[in-house]
């Protein structure tokens, strides 16, 4: 199953999440975290853990995750009572500091599943890994942390909150200098930990000009996926994260030129050199157009 789209929706509002599994996002994460009031936390855990129970056996439907509160609210251990037992495909943890964080979301985790009687394991982690200054200082971490960590993302909102700054974005909609800091940081980091690299939200639903231009900007630099927070944002998504024709097409011509070639390490291809990094690249693009149903499968 291909991961291109994350959408976040409400945990504590069941006609949105009805809309979000019809638009075709890869996946939802159902968030207890900034969406829901404090006062209505118990609630929405509850509405959470009935939502996932009844999608769950759902053909077809999308991987579903659950952003819990982070460590340091005091509530992570009652998100997790709540929802493990009803086997969201992963949890999302926002404002991870370090490494360290996620090790201790993995023991909870752990817990969690044994109480339930769920085989150990099974529930993935992603790591929301910028959203304070302390974090940036601390991405190279997450390496061994933990088997159950498939991805990291970032984020802007609560960073330029952390620091002080009254917006993350230039005149121009660009990120200013830290905040494409933290974006490079991430996916360094992911990268170095043998994640998925996955992008940060596009905050204006209705640019989908803006956001066009910012998906095609992180799959050039190696993002594999970006959250939305908006349905109407996943097409976009999901068609900039599907790797082209002409990108397949480019691909297997790599393979085929390295392969003619021989033992010699090198090619040669439309007049421009190619050895292994771009044989790794094309590996990767034909891995995600095998995913997404742009190729065949092997």
């Amino acid at each position: 199953m291909p991961l291109r789209s994350l959408l976040f929706v409400p945990g504590d509002s069941p006609r949105k999440f009805a809309r979000a599994m019809q638009s075709g996002a890869d996946a939802l994460i159902l968030d207890l975290e900034d969406s829901v009031a404090p006062d209505l936390k118990a609630q929405a855990r509850d509405i959470a853990a009935r939502l996932l129970a009844e999608a769950r056996g759902q053909s077809g439907r999308p991987r579903l995750y659950v952003r819990v509160n982070a460590l340091d609210t005091g509530l992570t251990d009652a998100d997790l009572d709540a929802v493990i037992p009803h086997e969201p495909d992963g949890i999302v943890l926002p404002k991870s500091s370090k490494g360290a964080d996620v090790m201790l979301l993995d023991a909870k985790v752990t817990t969690s599943e044994a109480l339930a009687g769920i085989e150990d394991g099974r529930t993935r982690i992603l790591a929301i890994v910028t959203e304070t200054a302390a974090s940036l200082f601390a991405i190279g971490t997450y390496d061994g942390s933990s088997a159950r960590l498939e991805g990291m993302t970032w984020g802007g909102e609560d960073l330029s909150a952390d620091i002080g700054a009254f917006s993350n974005r230039d005149a121009a909609g660009r990120y200013t200098d830290v905040y494409r800091l933290a974006r490079a940081l991430c996916l360094a980091g992911a990268a170095a930990a043998g994640v998925l690299p996955i992008d940060a939200v596009y905050t204006d639903f209705r640019d989908a000009k803006g956001l066009r231009r910012e998906c095609d900007e992180a799959v050039r630099d190696g993002f594999v996926a970006k959250m939305a927070i908006h349905p109407d944002q996943v097409s976009v998504i999901n068609e900039a994260f599907t790797p082209s024709e002409a990108a397949v097409r480019e691909a297997e011509a790599v393979l085929r030129a390295m392969s003619e070639a021989g033992e010699t390490g090198v090619a040669s291809l439309d007049g421009q050199m190619i050895d292994r990094p771009h044989v790794r690249r094309a590996e990767r693009i034909l891995q995600r157009a095998r995913s997404t149903g742009r190729l065949g499968r092997a």
